[in-house]
């Protein structure tokens, strides 16, 4: 199945389908037209089955709709943020070698494109919180199971499919992973598409009351704005929000489920693997202690702890699919595939991620978690963010160091007696570090790496 289908084949062709928080909008017959004269410009400038069409355009309607017609015309879609600096953009180009690059209106023609293996839909991109971000292959079947193993669940029983679903509200841009994922999970369930340009916490609740929104997706950094922004009071309609992008603490989850009555649907998930864990409303309804799990295993999906200690191991996954360029050395014997993340599996199958492997702090034989610590320092009445990283030392060989963002004056010894008096003395980092914003990805993550990077190693 092309995914492709999933606007040509869309049941409602006068119904408003793509809408814009300024003021585009279009009706699915409309789309389609636009997308099928986008196919034609692209065989026209000479594109064949199997190239790679890179697309560097705004959060609009008009970039469904390129990426559809990149997909009537046979071709593979290639996102890049509009907001990449010159040598990033090169460094993509050179990495993935499409035949056209489409910008400003104007498509630039690129030599030596390479010829992809017909069934590749789209190249996505690790979110790069460990390294250089790296590009990702999917296949358009493998995409239509991604989307239908979370939809599946969700989708219930009784309802008649020949009626539109609320409005899926698109808060992330359509240039990375998660948000062609939430464009393509609203068409397949049926909904009209509102897409945002940029974040913002009040043109958002907004949104939620114009287009009557029931349901949508935010990154946990959004979800924080959020409960921060103060006039911010209400989001109704909206009853349910999936957490994207990476991981939701506890903490944040409980003060926007609070603040605006709202039910909070975590989840976990890879660019490689699509979401394998999360959360159903009836599994909200019947486990609300368990809010900090992300969830249990969706279905098709197996899940194992490796190399466990005090019941916390390596997390691997076997998903039913997974990106056709999945680097084999992260897959073991039985199929499973090497997540990267430390997990712990309670007795009723909920999973809780402890955080990344890499991330761990060995302090002297002593494991400390980043987020566990982070959480307790967003506890601090002046702290509005905070990342921890380790930092090699001579005596323990690594220890913790935190960056924090402050709303007022917060002193060390405040923040250290916090950390004393909730975690264990060995957890509490030996210096804090004012910063005016955390380095994040496009999708939120923080970049642990460069925070590290602004440091010299302490003298232990």
């Amino acid at each position: 199945m092309s995914l492709a289908s999933l606007l040509l084949e869309h049941p409602f062709p006068d119904a408003e389908l793509l809408l814009h928080s300024v003021a585009v909008s279009m009706s699915a017959g409309d789309a389609r037209a636009e997308a099928r004269e986008v196919a034609e410009q692209l065989r026209a400038a000479g594109v064949q089955r199997g190239q790679a069409v890179a697309v560097q355009l705004p959060n609009d309607p008009h970039t469904i709709t390129t990426m559809f017609g990149v997909w009537i015309a046979g071709a593979v879609f290639v996102p890049i943020n509009p907001r990449f600096p010159a040598g990033e953009v090169s460094r993509i180009l050179e990495t993935v070698r499409p035949a056209i690059l489409l910008r400003d209106a104007a498509a630039t023609r690129l030599a030596d494109p390479i010829l992809y293996d017909g069934d590749v839909a789209l190249v996505a991109w690790t979110s790069g919180t460990t390294g250089a971000p790296k590009p990702v292959a999917h296949a358009h079947s493998s995409y239509v199971e991604l989307l239908d193993r979370v939809l599946t669940p969700l989708r219930g029983t009784g309802r008649d499919s020949r009626r539109p679903v609320a409005p899926n509200l698109v808060p992330v841009p359509l240039a990375v992973n998660a948000g062609i994922y939430n464009v393509l999970f609203g068409l397949r369930a049926g909904a009209a598409i509102v897409v945002m340009d940029g974040f913002d916490t009040r043109v958002f609740a907004d949104l939620v009351k114009r287009f009557d929104v029931r349901s949508t997706v935010l990154p946990p950094a959004a979800m924080t704005m959020l409960a921060d922004d103060e006039v911010v009071t209400d989001l109704s309609p909206l009853r349910f929000v999936r957490s994207i992008t990476a991981p939701l603490s506890a903490l944040q989850a409980v003060r926007f489920a609070e603040k605006f009555g709202v039910v909070v649907l975590n989840g976990y998930g890879q660019v490689e693997i699509g979401e394998v864990i999360g959360w159903t409303a009836a599994d909200a309804r019947e486990h609300p202690e368990k809010l900090g799990a992300v969830g249990r295993p969706h279905p098709g999906v197996a899940v194992k702890l490796v190399d466990v200690e005090h019941d916390i191991g390596r997390l691997f996954v076997r998903p039913p699919s997974t990106a056709t360029a999945l680097d084999p050395q992260r897959v073991d014997p039985d199929g499973y595939v090497d997540t990267g993340d430390l997990a712990r599996v309670d007795d009723d199958g909920f999973v809780w991620i402890e955080g990344r492997a890499g991330d761990v702090i060995n302090r002297g034989g002593n494991k400390v978690f980043p987020e566990q610590v982070e959480e307790v320092l967003r506890l601090a009445a002046g702290v509005s963010d905070a990342a921890v990283v380790g930092v090699p030392d001579a005596r323990l060989g690594e220890v913790p160091v935190a960056f924090v963002v402050t709303n007022r004056d917060t002193s060390d010894e405040e923040l250290r007696g916090l950390c004393r008096e909730h975690l264990a003395p060995y957890k509490t980092p030996v210096a804090f570090h004012r910063v005016d914003a955390l380095p994040r990805s496009e999708v939120g993550k923080v970049l642990r790496r460069e925070l590290r990077s602004t440091l010299d190693a302490p003298d232990g």
